[in-house]
């Protein structure tokens, strides 16, 4: 993702507000335009663009220039007018047309410059060669001092040897190879002409040479400093859409300098057009339907409020005719190729924070039963009565189902081949279970409250595997305290909290309860389960030293 550097006072300059210096603040503000800050001090804000496409926002003053719409600074498209002067008129050699045939020019006067404002060029500028120019292989752009050129210009050809000047940065004159031999961006771009016999030449009217596209400026003309009033722009490249969009960009950047924007006449020999006038700046419209920004966003937006959002966004708000919405779109916004485009930028500004969020939609037919959706109400009320779930194994041994639970021997569900002693039948109730899970934690702190939602197996001869599956709850609580009157209240406040009112608990007996301290549950007209404090020898089989409260009911008649 880009990141670009930017002047803390200048970017308040080109705001027009005081920026608050917190930095989830300015992440908040940021936001508008999918930034983030890397690093913030009093002088030097980094700011990370998580917007790849959005080349119009890898300046400073893009940045300025779509926070001021979406803070409602300014409204709509800002327009740049250009003087159609053509103040510069550039031949293309025919030569040219199967090396780098396209080039774009601008001439911006009266620029306010300074250090940190050629900083924040150069930035953009080497932003735009690396990411969307290829690596200059695509495009390139080079910047001069105009004062110092004569127009028109020449964009030719040249052998390796054949002509020579100061190259940027430099103080001797060079050849073409011997830059591509001695200069840094000779050895790092070079790769794009070398595969050619004549490589490609900038020069004005008097001979001097502007530029060696792709490679190097000229030190005497391609440097530009805080004296420099007027400055020519030039792209060259491969693809001339591409060629006209940097352009644009960079164009925009200097004129929200100040600058007066003046046009150049490009002459070519190839292709259906002789003769194309830079730079491009006139505004596209596109037609968007009501409908589509509704279906696509997941609400309702009224028409009336479209206008404000999309100026706010920067676009220009035409009309809206028979549901279908016109609006005109900035020439630097390279990125919008789809409506959707459009609709993500009237969501920004109408704000995700605002948005309902919702579950989202698959095109499925299946769904949660009604058994699983009562188990997940059994489970929210359980945990509000204090208890934690657990998940125990659904096979286990006879002896923790009878033995252990002073149950007298039943046929049960066995496993053909068990792999493993412990793991020989499946389970015909819960709380076997729950105590075993119990006694490989008594070294955490009690008191100690869990549950299990799960499944027992059962015979039955109607199935076709002969067993079935039944729906049981299950709960202990063991602390030094338990006792009958706690089990009893959770067991009568989760069956209000279910709603059944006409249940009964009735004394009874039960082997693995403490005679006397033992109950039956009736709900639905039928017995359900069991309550009780759990019998101390039971406790002793399971290794546990304190007193426990549990119950067991059948669910599946309650759902």
């Amino acid at each position: 993702m880009p990141t670009i550097e930017v002047n803390f006072q200048d970017f308040q300059n080109l705001l027009g507000i005081d920026l608050p210096q917190d930095r989830e603040k300015l992440d908040d503000l940021l936001a508008y335009v999918k930034g983030e800050v890397k690093t913030l001090n009093e002088q030097e804000l980094s700011i990370e663009i998580k917007d790849s496409n959005r080349a119009d926002l890898w300046s400073v003053e893009g940045l300025a220039r779509a926070l001021r719409g979406y803070l409602g600074i300014e409204k709509g498209s800002k327009d740049y007018p250009v003087i159609n002067r053509s103040a510069i008129k550039v031949k293309v050699s025919s030569r040219l047309r199967d090396i780098r045939p396209y080039i774009g020019c601008a001439l911006i006067k009266d620029v306010q410059l300074s250090d940190t404002v050629i900083r924040q060029a150069m930035g953009l500028q080497d932003k735009l060669d690396q990411t969307y120019g290829r690596n200059r292989r695509r495009t390139s752009i080079g910047l001069y001092n105009f004062d110092l050129i004569s127009p028109p210009l020449s964009y030719g050809v040249s052998k390796p040897n054949e002509v020579s000047f100061v190259p940027l940065d430099f103080t001797e004159k060079l050849t073409l190879k011997e830059i591509l031999e001695k200069h840094p961006k000779g050895l790092e771009y070079g790769h794009i002409v070398k595969e050619h016999t004549v490589w490609p030449l900038l020069s004005d009217s008097k001979g001097n040479v502007l530029s060696f596209p792709p490679i190097i400026n000229s030190n005497d003309l391609g440097k530009i400093t805080e004296s420099t009033k007027n400055v020519l722009i030039e792209v060259t490249g491969t693809s001339h859409e591409t060629v006209l969009n940097t352009l644009n960009i960079v164009v925009v950047s200097l004129a929200d300098r100040g600058g007066k924007i003046y046009s150049a006449e490009i002459h070519y020999p190839f292709g259906r057009v002789k003769k194309t006038v830079t730079p491009q700046l006139e505004t596209k419209t596109m037609q968007i339907r009501l409908e589509d920004i509704n279906n696509l966003l997941g609400f309702k937006l009224a028409s009336e409020e479209l206008p404000e959002l999309l100026e706010r966004a920067r676009y220009g708000f035409a009309k809206v005719q028979k549901s279908v919405l016109t609006l005109r779109i900035p020439s630097y916004r390279i990125d919008i190729m789809h409506p959707v485009d459009v609709f993500e930028d009237i969501a920004i500004a109408y704000g995700y924070n605002k948005i309902k969020p919702r579950w989202q939609r698959l095109p499925v037919t299946g769904g949660t039963t009604p058994k699983a959706q009562f188990g997940d109400l059994v489970r929210e009320i359980m945990i509000g009565l204090g208890y934690q779930e657990v998940l125990p194994f659904t096979m286990t041994n006879q002896d923790s189902l009878q033995t252990k639970m002073l149950m007298p021997p039943e046929k049960v569900v066995e496993v053909a081949n068990p792999r493993m002693a412990t793991l020989t039948c499946m389970r015909n109730w819960l709380l076997p279970s729950l105590l075993e899970f119990l006694s490989h934690n008594t070294h955490v702190e009690y008191p100690q409250k869990i549950f299990e939602v799960g499944y027992s197996v059962v015979f039955d001869d109607t199935a076709e595997t002969k067993t079935k599956d039944v729906l049981k709850l299950a709960c202990v609580s063991i602390h030094s305290n338990a006792n009958f009157t706690e089990i009893k209240s959770n067991i009568e406040a989760l069956l209000l909290n279910l709603g059944i009112k006409n249940f009964e608990i009735q004394e009874d007996k039960h082997p693995s309860f403490l005679e006397g301290r033992t109950a039956v549950v009736y709900g639905k007209r039928q017995k359900i389960g069991v309550l009780g404090e759990v019998h101390p020898q039971v406790l002793n089989n399971w290794q546990l030293k304190n007193p426990a409260v549990a119950f067991e009911i059948d669910l599946e008649p309650l759902c």
